[in-house]
């Protein structure tokens, strides 16, 4: 590699903005990605004419750099869609964001009085917070948490509420309550971060960021599809060279990681300390696999995505790619994918395609949403290390883990993976985007902070854009 050169780790959102900083400020660099395509857990698939995200993305920020980041690589293509969203609860199906008629009608009076009784008690009790299932009590009244936080999450993570941290929910609920649930539904005002009521999409699926900046940067720089590293090199507290499966071998001046933090920890050699190790024991990734359905009908619901949280039920979740924009599927047609959660080689992770469908197809029928022989074609996707598990220990050990790297003076990791952070789409292109201006500078940005908003995640502002 060239002189001041910089080797990045991923092509997710996260390694593919720190790309494109540094393609505007003329600075050298190699992208490796193990994948087939760019994009990381924000890529678009396209399966003859139907497209589909990895799940359902949608852009908001506080960050006006962002925006404009993002228009200058799309421009026009990039649209205004007004957020339709349910759960399923029970056999019934329940708007989100609130709207308290339509709650009350399907709670009854009577558990939503239980609900507002179990808020008022946990409001003079004041419990001590040590775990997300107090939290979660805590902010909602049992009656609600138990009614769709708890089951939802621990459907999420396979793991019992009480066996994870409460960052978990400084992390992603912060500032949402039944209090504000309350006030946006009757007001619809000063939201919670969760309920923006309208969001930005590329109409052809959110990968068209990460495609259009592949395209911007390989004229000048090199994208290594389908490979990754195999041995780390370090001394005097430098990455001195990476080795990647396809043999060839990098001296960069600079590493910019987004890979999981605990597969580039252990391809270190001399390897990490004992402690080290140990600590990465801890560090646990849920994982997901997933059903892409091509419909011959040209609609299922008015939903981008419907949760749902009963147990009984296989996926958690299910998303409609044309209500982000009519360009994911040809207009008589329409497709649905569909999400499960589960650990990386548990039973879920290695179902066949044929038999996770046959999972799914029971239940798809039985809500009236999709019927057997509307089904076209069945695409089966998996991917790993998609959500940093929040347990008890977690905090310790990443604590380790980070210390550890941290000597290393020309490493900067970032990203969801990267830091074992669960980040949205934008805090990933922004820690992209300080770690190619910690390059270009020559100082460190606060990568760290990103993220750590005292409010809800999930509040942005909109800027003129043609709606969808």
């Amino acid at each position: 590699m060239s002189q001041n050169s910089t080797l990045i780790l991923g092509a997710g959102p996260a390694g593919l903005a720190c790309a494109m900083e540094l393609y505007r400020a003329n600075q050298a660099f190699t992208v490796v990605e193990k994948d087939t395509g760019v994009g990381g857990l924000s890529r678009t698939y396209q399966f003859g004419a139907f497209r589909t995200d990895n799940g359902p993305h949608r852009f908001f920020s506080q960050n006006q750099y962002l925006y404009d980041f993002i228009e200058d690589l799309i421009g026009e293509q990039w649209i205004k869609v007004n957020r339709y969203t349910r759960f399923y609860i029970h056999g019934k199906f329940y708007k989100y964001p609130v709207e308290w008629k339509d709650a009350l009608t399907n709670m009854g009076l009577g558990k939503a009085f239980r609900a507002f009784f179990d808020y008022l008690i946990e409001r003079i009790r004041r419990r001590k917070i040590q775990n997300f299932e107090e939290f979660a009590i805590s902010n909602f009244g049992r009656t609600l948490a138990e009614f769709n936080v708890l089951n939802y999450t621990e459907k999420i993570w396979g793991l019992s509420c009480n066996q994870l941290s409460v960052d978990w929910a400084q992390q992603r609920i912060k500032g949402l309550s039944l209090r504000s649930l309350m006030t946006n539904a009757l007001f619809r005002g000063n939201q919670p971060r969760s309920l923006v009521d309208q969001f930005y999409y590329p109409d052809m699926g959110t990968g068209l960021i990460y495609e259009s900046i592949r395209k911007k940067i390989e004229p000048k720089n090199t994208v290594l599809l389908e490979n990754e590293p195999k041995q780390i090199l370090h001394n005097d507290n430098r990455i001195t060279s990476i080795t990647l499966k396809s043999g060839q071998t990098f001296s960069p001046e600079h590493v910019v990681s987004s890979i999981p933090i605990t597969v580039f920890t252990r391809l270190l050699n001399p390897a990490p300390p004992k402690e080290v190790l140990h600590a990465l024991e801890c560090l646990r990734y849920r994982s997901q696999v997933y059903l892409f359905l091509t419909l011959n009908k040209p609609s299922v619901t008015r939903d981008q995505w419907i949760y749902f949280p009963d147990r009984e039920i296989p996926f958690g979740r299910i998303s409609e790619m044309k209500n982000f924009s009519k360009k994911m599927a040809p207009q008589d047609k329409t497709s649905l994918f569909i999400e499960f959660f589960c650990w990386k080689d548990d039973e879920t992770w290695n179902m066949s395609r044929e038999d996770l469908f046959e999972t799914a197809i029971p239940w798809l029928e039985k809500l009236n949403l999709v019927q057997r022989d509307e089904v076209q074609e069945i695409h089966h996707i998996k991917k790993a290390n998609v959500y940093p598990v929040y347990d008890l220990k977690y905090r310790t050990c990443l604590n380790t883990v980070t210390t550890y790297l941290d000597q290393f003076s020309n490493l900067i990791y970032i990203g969801r993976p990267g830091r074992f952070k669960y980040t949205n789409q934008d805090h990933s292109l922004e820690m992209g985007i300080l770690a190619a201006r910690s390059i270009v500078d020559g100082k460190p940005y606060n990568i760290e902070n990103v993220g750590t908003e005292r409010a809800y995640f999930e509040r942005g502002y909109l800027k003129h854009a043609p709606s969808a």
